[in-house]
């Protein structure tokens, strides 16, 4: 099966005003459905950032041909499977540093600080971004980092191989004692995804996608399941009042033809959709970024 995830504009179609027909523009002829209406598509660099061969780290955009990168076999990407070894036995060293800092702050007193955006971070997200950057630099001295709390790191101008990290995504989860946020990371070369890591630290659950391989969840190999129409669709998303204008009268449109709607889940619910319990995943300003590790997981 084929990840597919809709632009904006193609969402928006779903408008109830206009008159193309739902089933033409979402049916859910597999389970693998992730649409956002920040996402990076051709022409467009909506929360996204430069990361390819020869492109210089301060470039602002990135090219979004990264987000469907996955599909081929690793060896097209010049990558030895022992190379995609050894970087998928650091992501687990990342996600065990950032899941040993987190656990001591969850449902814990800390302060909480907001950011330009207005969006929570506390002590635990940087830390654990520091435990987690301290790591890649001993392994991969020339690799480039994008954290979420720190933004770039790199010592050469240039990186063919970039880190994406997110220590906690979804802060209002873990700061309210939810155990449904997670550490997102995410390894691309040359702009290509090719590691996507979804870990959730308190209840000890990793989920591992690589490029060519099958998803994992704590070893064990999962698929997304099958579903032939929305009218037998599970669907998540984070909050149905994070929709605005026609993105949210597209969304009320959706939502009226799945089976059941389901609300609250952060990154978890990527999760759950690559190991088949829900079928559909619709968000809204998500920041183009955090594909790169879902792209990894849901191919």
């Amino acid at each position: 099966m084929q990840l597919q995830m809709l632009s904006q504009s193609h969402f928006l179609s779903l408008n109830p005003r206009t008159s193309l027909p739902l089933s033409s523009s979402i049916s859910a002829v597999n389970s693998r459905r992730i649409v956002s209406d920040s996402l990076a598509f051709p022409h467009s660099d909506t929360n996204s950032f430069a990361i390819s061969s020869g492109v210089k780290l301060s470039s602002p955009t990135m090219t979004s041909n990264c987000i469907l990168a996955n599909h081929g076999d690793i060896a097209d990407l010049g990558i030895e499977n022992s190379e995609l070894d050894k970087f998928a036995a650091v992501g687990n060293k990342l996600a065990d540093a950032a899941g040993e800092v987190i656990r001591k702050y969850f449902r814990k007193s800390f302060d909480i600080l907001d950011k330009e955006d207005s969006s929570p971070v506390t002590i635990a997200d940087q830390a654990a971004e520091e435990s987690m950057v301290k790591i890649i630099q001993e392994n991969f001295p020339s690799h480039a980092i994008y954290g979420e709390e720190k933004g770039w790191r790199c010592k050469e101008e240039i990186a063919e191989y970039v880190w994406v990290l997110d220590p906690i995504d979804g802060t209002k989860s873990f700061i309210t004692g939810k155990p449904l946020f997670g550490t997102l990371i995410a390894l691309l070369y040359k702009g290509k995804p090719i590691l996507g890591i979804i870990d959730q630290p308190v209840l000890k659950e990793r989920w591992t996608g690589l490029s060519g391989r099958r998803t994992s969840l704590n070893g064990q190999e999962i698929s997304t399941r099958s579903c032939s129409s929305l009218s037998k669709a599970y669907l998540y998303t984070t909050s149905p009042h994070l929709f605005e204008g026609d993105a949210e009268l597209a969304f009320a449109r959706v939502r009226s033809k799945v089976k059941v709607p389901l609300y609250g889940c952060d990154c978890y619910a990527y999760a759950l959709l690559a190991s088949g319990f829900v079928d559909l995943v619709i968000e809204s300003g998500l920041k183009g970024r955090k594909f790169r590790c879902f792209t990894s997981l849901s191919q």
